[in-house]
């Protein structure tokens, strides 16, 4: 165990470490691009930092074991357990965050339009994604219907996101980065290529942080004994869901409240719409306990969110039923 513990204590260091990198970047990025926060956040941010999560059930269903049964359930758990860790766990260590420098009445105040779209979009499309749970894996058709109605879900998601994003520019909304970007900070200058450069080595340093984590990750829960299901659901997620964690919290502590919620219900977005698509074509996709409850308790913490949400903000103390949820969900598969 001593080899795996310095192999996650050493990835999650490179994992900090890319994430400043990149939320660095990112801000300058938007900046240069003349775009709402909502923009930088709710897409750029979430897509670039769903790849890992993106690319676990890919390799699972394609290139994991010899077992295609374990492939499948490890494919499921990864697209399912992805969402659920944002809604409820990441977003309560967000809540966590923010109470230690706002207190239990403080709130989180991002741009609220972007955020209500968001959890609108990702109630609406991983409602879909449930109920396709209940169609037989013989009606191929309806299954490949329903995964590019989830893809063309998230196209149009893209769009008015876009769209938005010249009104909240013009209304105070811009990206605006704080500071010097770190290799300007090294006596490079601040242009495309350098933005750029620096944007695309931290992504590769998370992946590669993500990738080798989830390596020890399973070297833990093989010693342990999970099951292939419950390691994809509950294990692999807390290491896939690095980047967006780690991102939210810097930002938090900067108080850019909009890229930081934005970068977690984007990826919601992203992660409710075409991870699902993925599993509705590759997988089986269908009503086991553990997966049911799974999404229903995704979708009670994401409509909790949205409850939430006003334009006087997410307020911290609202957050803890999100942990809750959390640990009801671990008693639940787990008793």
């Amino acid at each position: 165990m001593t080899g795996l513990t310095f192999l996650l204590v050493a990835m999650l260091l490179l994992i900090l470490v890319a994430a400043e990198l990149f939320t660095d970047a990112l801000e300058h990025l938007g900046e240069k691009l003349a775009i709402s926060e909502g923009v930088t956040g709710s897409l750029f941010a979430a897509v670039g930092t769903a790849l890992p999560e993106t690319f676990v059930p890919l390799l699972a269903i394609f290139a994991g074991t010899s077992d295609a049964h374990v492939n499948q359930e490890i494919g499921v758990g990864a697209i399912l357990g992805a969402p659920l860790m944002l809604s409820t766990l990441t977003m309560g260590l967000l809540g966590l965050t923010a109470f230690g420098r706002r207190g239990i009445s403080g709130r989180i105040q991002p741009e609220s339009t972007g955020v209500k779209r968001d959890l609108n979009f990702f109630l609406f499309a991983f409602t879909v994604a449930a109920a396709a749970m209940w169609v037989p894996t013989e009606l191929k058709i309806v299954r490949a219907v329903l995964s590019v109605f989830l893809i063309c879900t998230y196209v149009v998601y893209v769009g008015m996101t876009l769209r938005a994003s010249g009104k909240l520019v013009s209304g105070g909304h811009g990206t605006r980065a704080r500071r010097p970007m770190v290799l300007a900070r090294l006596g490079l200058s601040t242009t495309w290529a350098t933005i750029l450069i620096q944007l695309i080595g931290a992504t590769l340093l998370l992946l590669i942080g993500a990738k080798e984590f989830i390596v020890g990750v399973n070297g833990v829960a093989e010693r342990l004994g999970i099951s292939a299901l419950l390691l994809s659901l509950l294990v692999v997620p807390i290491a896939t869901e690095l980047p967006e964690k780690v991102n939210s919290i810097l930002w938090i502590r900067k108080d850019r409240d909009t890229l930081a919620v934005g970068n977690i219900t984007g990826a919601m977005v992203f992660q409710g719409t075409l991870l699902p698509a993925m599993g509705i074509l590759l997988t089986p996709w269908q009503p086991r306990i553990e997966v049911l409850g799974g999404a229903g308790i995704t979708l009670v913490a994401a409509f909790w969110l949205r409850l939430n949400v006003r334009k006087g903000g997410l307020p911290v103390a609202a957050l803890v039923v999100n942990v809750a949820l959390y640990a009801s969900y671990l008693w639940l598969t787990l008793a």
